[in-house]
This record gives C-alpha cells, sequence and structure tokens, in this order.
C-alpha cells in the first residue's frame, strides 16, 4: 500500500531566486534568516540532508544523507500561497494573480458595502497586526470592517470576534469571493478575527481562507477520481477550494497540524496526506522574528524524529515550501526564493535544482500509480 506524505512548511525559502529583484526580493534567504540567530537546531532535517542541498552548506553537511536532497525554482509568475500550492500539485500559472496596491477599486468596495450592510475601514495594503492596532478603536465603534492587502494576491477581512461572530465573519468573506471573480480574481479572501481592547488587540487562530478556484484540475483531482485517498491537514482545502480532497482536517497551529499527521499515518490507507504547516508563514515570516521562526523550525524537527519512525517502506515523505517569506528583510511580505526538497522513501541522491514545483505533482503521480499530465518531471 503506497502513501505519500507532503509536509510544506509554509514560506521557508531557501535563497533568492535569479529573478528576485524583479519582485522586490533581491538577497532574501528565509534560512539564511533564521541560522543567523544562532537559535536553529534541527539535526534530524540535517541527516535527511538539509545541509547538502546548493546553498545550504552553512547549516551543516552530512556524507550519507537519509533522503534524497534538493532545491526547486518556482515557474509560475508569482510567490503567494496559492501559486505555490497550485504548482506543487501540477497547475503551473503564467500570469500572476491581481494585487491592488492603492487599494480595491470604488466598484469593488461598493458591491462589498453594499452585500454585508456594514462600512468598509482602510482599503489598502496594510500589516496584518498593525491594521487592527490602528482602525480596531473605529471597527469596534462603528461596526465596519477592516478591508486591506498586501503585496499578494489577497482581499482581507478584519473583524473583532465580539463584533462580528467568527460565522458571520466567514459569510462576509464568501460574499467577497462572490465580488472578487473575472479581472479581481483574487487569490484569496482572508477572515482576519481579532480579539482584545484598544492598544491590546490579537488576532485569532480562527483564520480562514476562501480562496479562487483552480483553473483546471490539479494531481489531487486525479488521485480522488482514480478512487484514492487525499487527506488535507490544516489550509490545504481552502487553498483548493475543496477540489480533489477525500477528506479535510482544518488547524489552528503548527502543533495542531503535525499531531493530525502523526494520527493520520496510524490510518490513512492508499493516496496522499498534503499538509500545511502556516504558523512560520503567518505567526513568524510577516512578523519579521526569525528568533519565533527558528525556534518553530527546531520544534518541527523534533516532531520529526518521531515521525519518521511511524512511516513503512512503502511510504514517501516529501518536505519542501511554497516561497519564502524572508524574517530578516525590511518587508514583512513574501519573497521570491528557491524551495528546500526533501524525499524520504527510495535511495538518497541529489536531485539539484529543479527547474518547477510541478515535479512534485509528477513524482507524486508515479508514486501512486496514478496518470496525470503533470509539467514537471519523476524525480523517482
Amino acid at each position: 500500500m503506497k502513501r505519500v506524505f507532503l509536509i510544506v512548511l509554509d514560506s521557508c525559502g531557501c535563497g533568492a531566486m535569479p529573478d528576485a529583484a524583479a519582485f522586490g526580493d533581491a538577497g532574501a534567504h528565509t534560512l539564511k534568516s533564521c541560522a543567523d540567530t544562532g537559535k536553529l537546531h534541527v539535526p534530524n532535517l540535517i541527516r535527511l540532508g538539509l545541509g547538502n542541498i546548493v546553498g545550504l552548506d552553512f547549516l551543516g553537511t552530512t556524507e550519507q544523507p537519509q533522503a534524497s536532497f534538493g532545491r526547486m525554482a518556482e515557474s509560475s509568475n508569482g510567490k503567494d500561497t496559492t501559486t505555490g500550492h497550485w504548482e506543487l500539485a501540477g497547475l503551473v500559472s503564467e500570469h500572476p494573480m491581481p494585487t491592488y496596491p492603492d487599494g480595491f477599486p470604488p466598484e469593488i468596495i461598493a458591491e462589498f458595502k453594499n452585500r454585508t450592510g456594514r462600512g468598509v475601514l482602510c482599503n489598502r495594503p496594510y500589516s496584518g497586526t498593525d491594521v487592527i492596532r490602528d482602525y480596531g478603536d473605529e471597527h469596534v465603534k462603528s461596526g465596519d470592517l477592516i478591508v486591506y492587502t498586501s503585496a499578494d494576491s489577497v482581499f482581507q477581512i478584519a473583524a473583532h470576534e465580539d463584533i462580528v461572530p467568527v460565522e458571520t465573519l466567514y459569510e462576509y468573506c464568501r460574499m467577497a469571493r462572490q465580488i472578487l471573480q473575472g479581472e479581481h480574481a483574487v487569490g484569496r479572501v482572508i477572515a482576519r478575527p481579532f480579539v482584545g481592547q484598544n492598544g491590546a488587540y490579537t488576532r485569532t487562530a480562527n483564520r480562514r481562507d476562501f480562496s479562487v478556484e483552480p483553473p483546471r484540475k490539479t494531481v489531487l483531482d486525479a488521485i480522488k477520481e482514480n478512487g484514492k485517498q487525499v487527506v488535507a491537514v490544516g489550509k490545504i482545502t481552502d487553498i483548493f477550494a475543496g477540489y480533489g480532497v477525500t477528506q479535510s482536517l482544518l488547524t489552528h497551529s503548527n502543533a495542531e497540524g503535525m499531531a493530525k499527521t502523526a494520527e493520520v499515518v496510524t490510518r490513512m490507507g492508499e493516496g496522499l496526506c498534503f499538509v500545511n504547516l502556516v504558523d512560520f508563514d503567518m505567526i513568524y515570516g510577516h512578523r519579521n522574528n526569525a528568533v519565533g521562526y527558528a525556534e518553530a523550525l527546531n520544534a518541527f524537527d523534533m516532531w520529526l524524529g518521531s515521525f519518521l519512525p511511524m512511516l513503512t517502506k512503502e511510504d514517501l515523505l516529501i518536505i519542501t515550501a511554497d516561497h519564502g517569506c524572508d524574517p530578516g528583510d525590511e518587508s514583512t511580505d513574501h519573497t521570491r526564493e528557491y524551495v528546500p526538497l526533501l524525499v524520504y522513501g527510495p535511495k538518497a541522491r541529489d536531485l539539484g535544482t529543479r527547474t518547477t514545483f510541478a515535479d512534485v505533482a509528477a513524482t507524486v503521480a508515479a508514486y501512486l500509480n496514478v496518470p496525470y499530465p503533470a509539467e514537471g518531471v519523476n524525480m523517482l
């Protein structure tokens, strides 16, 4: 019984891609920023071969890596979560999703206000923690929704849980998702609930993503259509708008995601377990918290040490990322970086630099013996 466990360390980039300057990310290196804190300690990842990947020897190398190792370049035109995960699943996006450096156009905001019956605050690019600090009081007083974006293709709605119940906020996000179609089909509409009082507002773990539908089938669809399981852990279901998923396990933290993955390995049948661990990106990368990022990687590495013995000889484990989010640079946005690649299963070898994340989809399809016309190359 063959199974694949695909774990995405959300935003764990491993060095700027050649075109990074065009995205404003020259010199970006998420893993280097973590290592520079002096707090990074990931012996299990090093044993698998993380430090043997080109450009990562500063982490320490091993003479006999236990996994195949390499790095992947993103061939899609973007550096966001949706684009990265879609490419991992076989979809290369030639055109970038729309972004709004000057805020959303009046007609979009007017329609959103009409549907929700609430006013709108902000409507421009903003840091997620700064926006609730600067607009939280006005929101609590008026009930108007805080709408903001970033360098990514996102329409984010922040609301205090005492003013707008979480389920109501999700419904507002669904309304926005219906509005944002065609030329304004942003990658994700994101619910950003928060709590607290003046001067001490904090975001909660009840975030929810509402993604645009994939334009064509992914390897997830192919696996499901062939009667095998596709278990989605974390925000994977949201990223793929539910397509190709047979079971969804939503999570609120890395710890919960790792715990649910460990449960899945004991009971899952043939198929794919697709895991996203979002804390690296959401809590540490976007907040420029390199120490926290390093410590979160340490926690994953410790969990990995207990997870590897749970795998069978027929299981394939792939550890990678979807983009970068360098916690050591001045920006709080995603960064255009290579992503690390560790494939634990067949005999270890150097996989070099792959030209597309879609090599993962081709490999997963081949390993599970599922027909899928991926744009990548089977690494096996």
